[in-house]
């Protein structure tokens, strides 16, 4: 167990198109190439022993590693102090931007600031989530490492008259492990070219600086864009910077956390891969990016987002218009499968990658899509003649298939329920298709979508509406509270006033929130096919603190929302959920989270300078 860092104590760097996590000890720990959901190169993260990984730390054994990013930017710095010197490892990977390719590079410039150091690079990558064997080539500028089919060139950065690296040595595994002395003001490096197969280069110290200011530039430029002038703006910026990090150029699609089977439940079995992109989570996305000035990316993913409504895919389950999720190059073919050589994060198997999920019927997902579509209308992203022809397709299904079980947005295995949200949400979809007609003047069957929206409405407050426990709960058969109907007066359901609303706040919180981190819902009270337990889930925290804000609970409100800030990571990254230790849990960085902490800072901005008459911050 002492073998696996925290899943907190990792940064993530990345180019757009794949993206990789570094321990505070120097190790990178997962890297996939060439995409988000390609197999892995560097996985010690889900497996210590076998794994692969490519560390640089300092040969004494005892050091204090600090991480931070460059202000404004997607450059992580480690820093080793010892007593004989301090040293420094700047990680970053090149932008590749939109044009698809299989060549990503990992720089690792190598620093020493004060007195000496004497690193120790053990590089060891293991293709295809650690099937696929290789051979290795060593040559005076670096190495190369060559599978059946991939491969990887590792390039030294030096200068012309430098030694090679202090005693290389290949192992009997085909890794490499080599020592490199520096002295103060020294720089020297390495670049790792995944899909290249060489000849490895010397790279001159001249021109892994121009990689980084090249770098440097485009992560201050890009960010420069950002519209947002509220409290919590350093908060946001990183926020935002890790959302861009999960996304992928060439599509414009992202990845719900760049990695797999990270668990919920530390030996538990709740381990999913998330590196694809949900419906849910790319119409979220708008929200966040709209509301921070990002309106290029916010378009990006509605082109993703409109692709998707255009028709049946393959394997389509329950005969719907769209799958819940889908790879970041739109295909969606996402076979779950168990990697069962490999024991998993602190022996938290099964190790999965794919997703069984992918196939579930979840109508919580149209009101999700037709809501961040009527959000975009409204800061003029249209949709045009095709876009609403799909829009129209989308909601005559809806029609017809709005009064059925399915799975829900917690993507549950104990079987289809009556899902509250799922109706909630149906109507939201119903609610915007009318809305975004009647402005626009577009054709529409508005008489049939008005009185399927209509009977919504009656039945949630039928059905959805518990009398005993004065409150809307998770499915119609259930007494049991779900914090997805937080959303409720978000998306206009109800009004944050509402008397009704109120008292399910009420209920939430005595039920759901422990210190002011909110769980899900109660998987003993309402079981979801899985054995264990979850810890709290962030996203649903920061919806808490939304609602709260809505609700005129603006004390309460800011209150967990600055409790909520102290469980971020050194850097300010959050991964899915946060155990009852604090310790973060689950995949790692969540975009969901970082979503939703968006959305709750600008609500909570909005509220706090509405009551103070103020259009400014505190």
């Amino acid at each position: 167990m002492n073998d696996y860092p925290l899943i907190a104590d990792h940064g993530l760097i990345g180019d757009l198109q794949t993206s990789a996590l570094v321990a505070t000890d120097g190790s990178i720990d997962w890297f996939c190439a060439p995409r988000f959901d390609s197999p892995s190169v560097f996985a010690a993260l889900l497996d210590h022993g076998s794994g692969g990984r490519f560390q640089i730390r300092p040969t004494i054994e005892v050091f204090t590693g600090k991480q931070l990013y460059l202000p404004d930017t997607a450059v992580l710095i480690t820093r080793f102090m010892t007593e004989a010197g301090v040293g420094e490892v700047v990680d970053f990977m090149p932008v590749t931007g939109t044009e698809v390719t299989d060549r990503h590079r990992i720089v690792r410039m190598l620093r020493c600031v004060r007195g000496e150091m004497t690193f120790a690079i053990d590089l060891a990558p293991r293709f295809d989530y650690g099937r696929e064997p290789h051979e290795i080539q060593l040559t005076d500028d670096g190495v190369v490492f060559a599978g059946k089919t991939t491969s990887m060139t590792v390039h030294l950065v030096r200068e012309p008259d430098d030694e090679r690296l202090g005693r290389p040595e290949v192992t009997d595994s085909g890794d490499l492990h080599a020592e490199l002395t520096l002295s103060a003001g020294q720089v020297r490096g390495v670049i790792v070219e995944n899909g290249f197969a060489g000849p490895a280069r010397l790279f001159r110290v001249a021109e892994v600086e121009q990689l980084l200011h090249e770098t440097t530039a485009f992560w201050e430029q890009w960010l420069a864009q950002s519209t947002y002038t509220g409290r919590w703006r350093e908060q946001l910026r990183r926020s935002a910077i890790t959302l861009k990090l999960m996304t992928y150029a060439p599509t414009g699609g992202l990845v719900a956390a760049p990695t797999a089977a990270l668990p919920e439940q530390v030996g538990g079995e709740r381990n999913w891969d998330y590196r694809y992109t949900w419906i849910r989570d790319a119409s979220f996305s708008v929200y966040a990016l709209l509301g921070l000035g990002f309106t290029g990316e916010a378009e990006a993913l509605m082109h993703w987002l409109r692709d998707r409504l255009g028709g049946q895919t393959d394997g389509q389950a329950q005969d719907a218009p769209m799958k819940i999720m889908y790879r970041v190059d739109g295909s969606s073919d996402l076979g779950e499968v168990e990697l069962t050589h490999w024991e998993g994060y602190r022996k938290s198997a099964p190790v999965r990658i794919g997703n069984g999920a992918s196939d579930q019927l979840q109508l919580d997902i149209y009101g999700e899509a037709m809501d961040s579509i009527f959000f975009a209308d409204q800061h003029g992203l249209h949709v045009g003649h095709d876009g609403w022809q799909a829009i129209v397709t989308l909601l005559d299904w809806l029609c017809d298939n709005w009064d059925r079980r399915d799975e829900g947005i917690w993507e549950t295995r104990g079987g289809q329920q009556n899902f509250t949200y799922g109706r909630l949400m149906s109507w939201v979809a119903f609610d915007r298709g009318i809305r975004l007609a009647t402005t626009h003047g577009r054709p529409a069957p508005l008489d049939r979508w008005r009185q399927e929206r209509d009977a919504i409405y009656t039945q949630v407050m039928d059905k959805g509406w518990s009398t005993r426990r004065q409150a809307f709960v998770q499915h119609y058969e259930t007494e049991v509270l779900d914090s997805a109907l937080l959303r409720m007066s978000t998306v206009g359901f109800v009004t944050p006033t509402d008397p009704r609303w109120h008292s399910t706040l009420a209920a939430m919180e005595e039920e759901l929130v422990t210190d002011s981190l909110m769980y899900r819902y109660d998987p003993a009270a309402s079981p979801d096919g899985l054995r264990g337990s979850e810890g709290t889930f962030s996203l649903c925290t920061f919806a808490y603190v939304e609602s709260l804000a809505r609700a005129g609970q603006l004390g309460k409100a800011r209150v967990v929302f600055e409790k909520m800030l102290t469980y971020a990571n050194h850097l300010g990254l959050y991964s899915e959920e946060i155990a009852l230790t604090g310790e973060q849990i689950g995949n790692f960085p969540q975009a969901f989270t970082h979503l939703s902490l968006i959305d709750a800072a600008i609500t909570l901005d909005r509220e706090l300078d509405a009551r103070s008459g103020a259009g400014s911050a505190d």
